[in-house]
Formats: C-alpha cells, sequence, structure tokens
C-alpha cells in the first residue's frame, strides 16, 4: 500500500510504496518522512523500516499529540519545480496566515479576513499597544502593518488555501519545534505559515555584519511550534554544521539559519579581489552548529541582471544584432 512521504530539500514526494521510500531515504539520508500512524515528521536515520542503523521506532498512535501545540496543525502540498506554490489543507476552524497578495486560491468555506500584525494572537486576545508593537516589528522588516489570516469555517470536511511565491524559486517547509522554536531568515523568505507563529524581529549586533551582510542590522525571527513556509530563489540547499564548522557564503545567497548559528562577515581577499572578482567586497561566514538554508539566484542578483539588461532609453537592446548601435537608430530607439 502506498502510505509514504518523503520530504528532502524543500520537496515533498509521495504517497509512495516502502522499496521507493527506501531508495529516496538512501539518496537523502537528511530528509523526514511520515506515514499514517505518525503525528509527526521523523529524520529517516530514525525510522528502522527506512534506515538499516536506525533503532525501531514504534509508530504513534493516531490522535491528536499528548502535549498539542499553540500552532494550529495544518498539512501541506507544495506543487511544481522552479515556480511553485503551496497548498494548505485546513481542518474545520484551523487558519493560516500569510503575506498580503500571496494567495492563489482558496475554497468557498475558507474565511479571509486582514489583521494588524503578525496574526499569532488568538482572536480578541492581546491589547491595542501588544497589536501595535506586532504591526511595528513587520513595519520595521519592510513588510506590510497588516497580514491576511485564512480560517476554515465550515462545519465539516477538510478545505484548502493555497499560496504561490512572488518570484520563481522554491518553497521551504519547516516545523519551528525541530529547530528549538526559532528561526532566523531575511526579510522578504517569510511567505506563509500555521496561525500561532509570532513574526518579529532579530538586529545584527556587529556594525559589520549589519552594513555589509547582505540583510542590513535587521531580519526576520519566526518563533513558535508550528509550520513555516519560506520562499526563495532558485535551488534550495540545506547544510547542517557541525559544532566549529565554517561556511563562507555570498551574502545574498543566504536565506535562514538556525538561532546557534553564528553569522559574521570576511573581507573576500585582497584589494584586487575585492574590486576586480566580481563577488563583492565582503561574503557572510556561517559558523556551526546549526542549521542554514541557502539559495542559488537571490532576487537582488535576478533583479540587477535585468536592470543592466533594460535598455537606457527604451526600445530594445538588440542583443542580437550585429549592427549595434546602427541597427538601433535603424529601429528607431
Amino acid at each position: 500500500m502506498s502510505e509514504w512521504f518523503i520530504s528532502y530539500n524543500g520537496k515533498q514526494e509521495g504517497p509512495m510504496e516502502l522499496p521507493e521510500a527506501q531508495k529516496l531515504a538512501q539518496s537523502h539520508p537528511d530528509a523526514f518522512c511520515w506515514k499514517q500512524g505518525y503525528t509527526d515528521w521523523l529524520p529517516v536515520r530514525q525510522v528502522a523500516e527506512l534506515s538499516q542503523t536506525a533503532q525501531p521506532t514504534a509508530p504513534v498512535p493516531n490522535g491528536p499529540p499528548s502535549n498539542p501545540t499553540s500552532a494550529d496543525e495544518i498539512d501541506f502540498k507544495i506543487f511544481g519545480e522552479d515556480m511553485q506554490f503551496v497548498e494548505i489543507e485546513l481542518d474545520p476552524g484551523e487558519s493560516a496566515v500569510a503575506e498580503a497578495g500571496a494567495m492563489m486560491y482558496k475554497d468557498l468555506e475558507v474565511e479571509m479576513s486582514t489583521v494588524f500584525g503578525d496574526g499569532s494572537a488568538a482572536s480578541g486576545a492581546g491589547g491595542l499597544f501588544d497589536k501595535l508593537v506586532g504591526a511595528g516589528k513587520r513595519l520595521i522588516t519592510g513588510e506590510s502593518l497588516f497580514t491576511t489570516v485564512f480560517t476554515h469555517n465550515g462545519a465539516s470536511g477538510k478545505k484548502h488555501v493555497a499560496f504561490a511565491a512572488p518570484f520563481p524559486g522554491t518553497i521551504i517547509p519547516a516545523r519551528l519545534d525541530r529547530y528549538n522554536g526559532r528561526l532566523i531568515c531575511q526579510k522578504d523568505s517569510f511567505l506563509c505559515a500555521a496561525k500561532g507563529v509570532s513574526i518579529g524581529i532579530h538586529f545584527q549586533r556587529k556594525i559589520l555584519t549589519g552594513l555589509f551582510g547582505g540583510e542590513g542590522f535587521i531580519m526576520q525571527k519566526l518563533e513558535g511550534d508550528g509550520m513555516i513556509f519560506m520562499h526563495a530563489g532558485g535551488t534550495v540547499v540545506e547544510k547542517e554544521l557541525q559544532a566549529g564548522e565554517v561556511l563562507h557564503v555570498d551574502t545574498g545567497c543566504l536565506v535562514a539559519l538556525t538561532d546557534s548559528v553564528e553569522y559574521d562577515v570576511q573581507q573576500a581577499g585582497g584589494i584586487k579581489t575585492m574590486l576586480f572578482g566580481g563577488e563583492g567586497l565582503f561574503f557572510a561566514t556561517l559558523r556551526g552548529p546549526g542549521h542554514v538554508w541557502l539559495q542559488s539566484l537571490p532576487f537582488s542578483r535576478l533583479a540587477g541582471r535585468m536592470l543592466a539588461a533594460a535598455p537606457q532609453r527604451g526600445g530594445s537592446q538588440g542583443e542580437g544584432s550585429v549592427l549595434g548601435s546602427l541597427g538601433n537608430l535603424l529601429d528607431g530607439d
């Protein structure tokens, strides 16, 4: 019976038979798995059926966890390869929160409401000051003062709402309780989350890191215990850094990191390398332990190439014309 689901590198595959799941687990040892009977995703290394080195793991009985999380429990599917969207499945009463303008489609029974701040508080909870603080945090990180909450208000059945990323890339699903309840990410990477996740701000403590770290002094801080979905440009690479392990990264390619990773910047070689190497003056230095997510195509890099290729006075660039500027004159540019 096809019952296994495997999640790796921001992708989810399934349902599938056990042999196919075992093959994927061998190819992606850092992946997570789920099947009927589990209440949460498990690392494949801990599941005896998928890993020869794992200790047997007893299935968890169906039903709610013994220690329920504060965020809504949501199911999801990610569609597409390089222009992805995520479809979230809601039970009656469950909610998802997203950035304004991220919705792609929704079922009729899913009602949409706009809230002041990040929508992490329960309905009616918190005073005006708390809501102002939440909205102020979002404003500082460059986001809108408002977020949109999607709630299944029907009496029964499962309903769906889908969210699409604003530019080509990969959607990254992550459970915050697997990362000590906190992730630090770039300001524009958050897409949507289970209601109950708090979206705050994270200040860079070092001046050089703030000035040349690619994201400035302020990044987003996602806190809670529920599912969150981030968006990155191009292909996503996940790396688990051991204690003391150092990774040098282009400052724009960093998407997110766990709170335990030390983030700093370092000069990119000598003067000649800095000026003519084409990689900028600084690169990011990430020191473990912890988990990091990297993107192959930052939107700033894509936008820069598009801007450089755009004609300065209107018309086309005429890249394929052997006449060059003369061709532009003949075209009327």
